[in-house]
């Protein structure tokens, strides 16, 4: 652990991002900063995650909202970004692609499988609950969470149960939350250029759905 390395990381990249926000939204990125700065000092957080996170967090901010990061939601999921702008609130989960060794013959699959379980577990806990993921990745977004509860059939809803519980089993992803979770959008986000570009699913889909291989779900 190089606390001082950190530190000085996210002051270098709170700066960069300061130029974009107003005087007034300056407390509430370095409120961002600190969180992360405490909750490096407990070994809960890395770097790279975290320059991730501040992005997001001040494209959210130049918007009007609170933010916290490392929220805990329930009993037991902690989000990335929690924000608040009046009676609403967002939910933002990054993701960087990375899977465990142990998954190295079915990348595809748990990957998959990782995305179903958060859009299914996060959305409940918030009006608006979004993705993000650097623009050097690609994330599957499943069809049927494109589409309204009222539109979502039986069948499909069955198949991304089925993959999500070979990975999800204590606690499982029940039928419910798979039937009325939803995606309100996805955060590209450009380290190098210190932006955070969101899209709506669909747009995301459309954008990236010739490079995605098949796998048990139609992506």
């Amino acid at each position: 652990m190089d606390l001082e390395k950190f530190r000085h990381d996210v002051y270098e990249v709170t700066d960069r991002l300061s130029e974009n926000l107003s005087s007034a939204d300056l407390p509430k990125l370095n409120y961002v900063r600190q969180q992360l700065i405490d909750m490096y000092k407990k070994n809960l957080v890395k770097i790279n995650h975290s320059v991730l996170e501040l992005i997001c967090a001040s494209n959210l901010i130049a918007r009007g909202y609170a933010v916290e990061v490392e929220k805990q939601v329930s009993d037991i999921l902690v989000c990335d970004i929690f924000a608040k702008k009046g009676d609403g609130n967002t939910i933002i989960e990054i993701e960087t692609g990375f899977t465990p060794p142990d998954h190295a013959m079915d990348t595809i699959d748990y990957y998959a499988a990782r995305i179903m379980s958060k859009i299914a577990r996060y959305s409940k806990f918030c009006s608006k609950f979004s993705l993000a993921t650097p623009v050097i990745g690609l994330v599957p977004i499943p069809k049927l969470f494109l589409l309204p509860p009222n539109a979502r059939q039986e069948p499909e809803i069955r198949k991304v149960q089925m993959l999500c519980d070979r990975y999800y089993k204590n606690p499982p992803i029940e039928y419910d939350d798979i039937l009325n979770a939803h995606l309100h959008s996805i955060y590209l986000i450009n380290i190098d250029k210190n932006f955070a570009k969101e899209l709506d699913p669909q747009g995301y889909v459309d954008l990236t759905g010739k490079l995605l291989q098949r796998s048990e779900v139609e992506y």
